[in-house]
């Protein structure tokens, strides 16, 4: 459930000269205090979750693949919780960082890409990247595959509610759940289910590439979650997105993911080792939005920054914001 890729590439089906972000949510090792490898630790007890935010119930898995799915990934979560990872305290004391430390972040974080297109293949290679945000307002909507129960769809749709009117608040850009005509699709399925989405993305996105409907569909088992996020104007102004979550994932990875990809769907692209206290970065170390993400997301769409700026038009006006918003500290 970690790792963020974006890159806009070159114009594909209907969609004049579409961008594309890509985030995924892989299970990449961590590289600080985990068992030896090829090991499992006993899990350790989880962190408690905050009441208004947990999805309240686990899958039940209904067929023999997406039960082995779902039991690799509460394995995943063992060992990530037994490793001290996944915490779930927004203000760690134990990890501060200063104005300085936002700025970098911020700059590696929302102007670089992660993952890039050669050819048909998916590739990992950062580069610099432009400032991508929305402009219009941001209408999410949830949709769960046959799979997902009722009681956890319940639960996913009160946490979905919640937080995009937290990422409204935090960005001063309007963010809404709907049910009618939506432009961020927040898709909950099943392995079965997501294989045969492609007819359904090209509702969604008409115009969409085969190639990037490939990276759903083929959707490797080490990563749980992503999100997608076009520009129909071929321009760094974000005009749709969808965001696929593992419906076989554990609770608290789950909620991980609804946090993660939806916040990157604003316009984060990035990960980067430097970003800490942050969902922002491989380790997998939080599992929900951090202070500094939310700083992030503030800086993200300050009037100040505009599409299409790059580091260094932009670097100067991020000090500025990042002193501002930690308290003119530097």
């Amino acid at each position: 459930m970690k790792a963020t890729r974006g890159r806009g590439i070159a114009p594909h089906g209907h969609l004049p000269a579409f961008a594309l972000l890509l985030a995924l949510g892989a299970c990449t090792p961590f590289t600080g205090t985990q068992s030896p490898p090829g090991t499992v630790a006993e899990p350790a007890p989880p962190q408690p979750v905050p009441d208004a935010e947990a999805p309240a119930t686990e899958i039940e898995t209904p067929t023999p693949l997406s039960s082995a799915i779902a039991a690799h990934f509460k394995r995943v979560e063992n060992q990530r919780l037994a490793d001290g990872l996944l915490r779930t305290d927004p203000r760690p004391a134990d990890v501060p960082f200063a104005a300085r430390d936002l700025e970098d972040v911020f700059v590696r974080v929302a102007l670089h890409d992660e993952y890039t297109f050669v050819g048909n293949r998916l590739v990992e290679q950062k580069t610099p990247a432009p400032l991508r945000r929305w402009r219009g307002p941001v209408r999410m909507r949830l949709q769960f595959g046959d799979s997902v129960p009722e009681a956890m769809q319940r639960a996913d749709t009160r946490l979905v509610n919640q937080f995009a009117t937290r990422l409204g608040a935090l960005t001063g850009h309007p963010v809404s759940v709907t049910q009618g005509s939506a432009n961020f699709h927040v898709l909950v399925l099943d392995e079965a289910e997501r294989r045969d989405i492609g007819p359904k993305l090209r509702r969604l996105i008409p115009g969409i590439d085969q190639t990037t409907q490939d990276v759903v569909t083929n959707l490797p088992r080490s990563v749980s979650c992503l999100v997608l996020a076009f520009s129909r104007s071929g321009t760094d102004i974000y005009t749709d997105a969808v965001a696929v979550i593992r419906a076989e994932l554990p609770d608290l990875s789950r909620m991980a993911c609804y946090h993660e990809e939806l916040a990157q769907g604003m316009g984060l692209p990035n990960d980067s080792p430097r970003a800490r206290p942050s969902l922002f970065n491989d380790a997998a170390e939080f599992a929900v939005l951090t202070a500094m993400d939310e700083y992030l997301l503030r800086m993200l769409y300050d009037p100040r920054l505009h599409p299409g700026m790059r580091e260094p038009e932009a670097r100067p006006i991020i000090r500025r914001i990042a002193s501002e918003v930690m308290g003119g500290e530097s």
